[in-house]
């Protein structure tokens, strides 16, 4: 019972990380990629939709991204979503197909990408560190209850002491190699 919560920890720091990773992934650094749209917003149908369900976000150069929209008449409202993200894009239109070139990006820009994504970084850092400590509670509760020792207790909270020290580390690491990669011109 007393390693199940350790594992059920991991997975949590796992989820955590890969909300990380994912906010990574959507910090543009030159290249192009189709996670870059993905938190852009359409008004389509009198409702508001992801972009990626009013058309196919492709890739077919390393600075351009392609908008194929299902429907001719969304056209519009794709470009003028895309234009108005606060994601420094300015699209063109050509019927269904919306170009979407990359432009350079700038030392500032880049500083600024950097900053963000040492944000995204802390966030997930306090996540893990919130999971941990809510194992450790629970580890206390088993061990104030009687259904574990006094020596599995502090085990378990060197087991969990070690996963959160892993996970830290995998966003660290990831932090830097985005950093890296938005800094490279």
């Amino acid at each position: 019972m007393s390693q199940e919560i350790v594992t059920e920890l991991k997975k949590r720091m796992n989820a955590a990380f890969d909300v990380v990773h994912k906010d990574f992934s959507g910090l543009r650094t030159g290249r192009a990629s189709p996670t870059l749209l993905e938190s852009v917003v359409v008004e389509a149908y009198g409702n508001r939709m992801p972009i990626n369900q009013v058309g196919n976000i492709n890739v077919p150069e390393s600075r351009l991204l392609t908008v194929s929209v299902w429907d001719a008449g969304l056209a519009p409202a794709v470009e003028k979503a895309i234009r108005e993200s606060g994601l420094g894009l300015n699209p063109s239109a050509a019927g269904s197909v919306i170009r979407v070139p990359l432009p350079d990006l700038s030392e500032e820009r880049r500083k600024e990408l950097v900053k963000v994504a040492g944000k995204y970084a802390e966030q997930g850092r306090i996540a893990i560190r919130n999971i941990r400590r809510d194992g450790m509670d629970s580890v206390k509760a088993l061990e104030k209850d009687g259904h574990v020792s006094e020596d599995d207790s502090h085990r378990l909270g060197d087991d969990i002491q070690k996963a959160t020290d892993e996970f830290i580390k995998k966003v660290d690491e990831a932090l830097a190699h985005k950093e890296k990669e938005i800094m490279q011109v």
